[in-house]
């Protein structure tokens, strides 16, 4: 599962000392020590997944707070930190992977580790009207670290870490697929006489788009048993024949979710009450769907805002400030 405790949020600023870390097994240990000028991005890259996964889940009566920033994929679950095999935690395991494969990638093209750097792959023929340059970003890399050290914990031969499995590579492919020229002009006032480019990921945000769209369309699963030789093994089958079967790229889950209207440590819900909702949305942010039919209450609220606002030639702009008064509305 993924978990990190709160007192290693800050990894990426401090030095790291892995056998401090707690809940490594012994391949994530190894992998720590053999690698430790990259744990920095590891852990960046964690909680680069978690804070996208609070943006996109804003809205939603399950809105990724139960893991705050310090879900990881350092350890353990504390109970209820994760919504056990529901399609939120399918979300969860796909986005934190490839935040990690992400900032991996992103630190070895800023050059902040010896053991990486940029990718020499794509260094072929050039395009039509540009060459190559710069730096392209070596995203193999950042795949093969998230894979190496997420995946270490998901050797059980049981449905959640085939599930785990599943969803860490859904993650770390839509990195790969979301790859794409970068370029740059060069000339004299700024005309493009010579166009250099390199491969480059895409903006988070687009990944974290992609995934949300997976989470939407997931794919529920069945557990099945299998006798083997090293014992009894659990694998996933699609529940339903008539729909396509998921692909490597796709989310998948077989347990269903809850309606997080109330609080339940077991299921990892905090719960709506308090939440701020959207008097005038009819959908999920609404008051009506978030406050699961409980009702709202109202206050008013005063904020310091800048208005009348001025542009000065050249190259300024003034602004006063103002005091707003706004309505908001929380869930009973």
């Amino acid at each position: 599962s993924l978990a990190l405790g709160q007192q290693y949020s800050s990894l990426g600023s401090q030095p790291i000392l892995c056998g401090s870390i707690p809940g490594l097994v012994p391949k994530q240990l190894r992998f720590c020590r053999n690698y430790i000028e990259i744990m920095p991005s590891v852990a960046e890259g964690v909680k680069l997944g978690i804070q996208e996964c609070q943006h996109q889940f804003r809205g939603r009566r399950w809105n990724c707070t139960t893991i705050d920033d310090s879900l990881a994929i350092f350890g353990p679950c504390p109970p209820g930190s994760v919504p056990a095999a529901t399609r939120e935690s399918a979300f969860v395991h796909a986005i934190a992977s490839a935040g990690v494969a992400f900032a991996v990638t992103r630190s070895c093209a800023e050059g902040t580790s010896t053991i990486c750097g940029c990718d020499s792959h794509h260094k072929g023929p050039p395009g039509d009207g540009w060459k190559w340059g710069g730096c392209s970003e070596d995203a193999d890399f950042g795949v093969l670290v998230s894979r190496e050290f997420a995946d270490a914990r998901e050797n059980r031969p049981d449905a959640r870490s085939a599930m785990n499995r599943h969803n860490n590579e859904a993650g770390r492919t839509t990195i790969l697929d979301h790859m794409h020229l970068k370029c740059k002009c060069h000339g004299l006032s700024g005309s493009c006489e010579v166009k250099t480019c390199w491969w480059a990921q895409p903006d988070f945000r687009a990944i974290g788009d992609y995934l949300k769209d997976k989470y939407d369309s997931a794919s529920e699963m069945v557990v099945e048993k299998h006798r083997e030789s090293r014992g009894w093994v659990e694998t996933l089958r699609a529940k339903y024949a008539l729909f396509k079967p998921p692909t490597e790229r796709d989310l998948v889950y077989y347990e269903n979710s809850p309606n997080f209207c109330e609080p339940n440590p077991e299921t990892g819900s905090f719960g709506t009450r308090d939440r701020t909702c959207n008097v005038t949305s009819h959908g999920i942010d609404g008051c009506d769907l978030l406050c699961c039919g409980r009702g709202h209450n109202t206050r008013t609220e005063k904020r310091k805002e800048k208005c009348h606002c001025i542009f000065h030639w050249c190259c300024y702009v003034s602004c006063q400030e103002c005091t707003r008064v706004y309505d908001v509305h929380t869930c009973k």
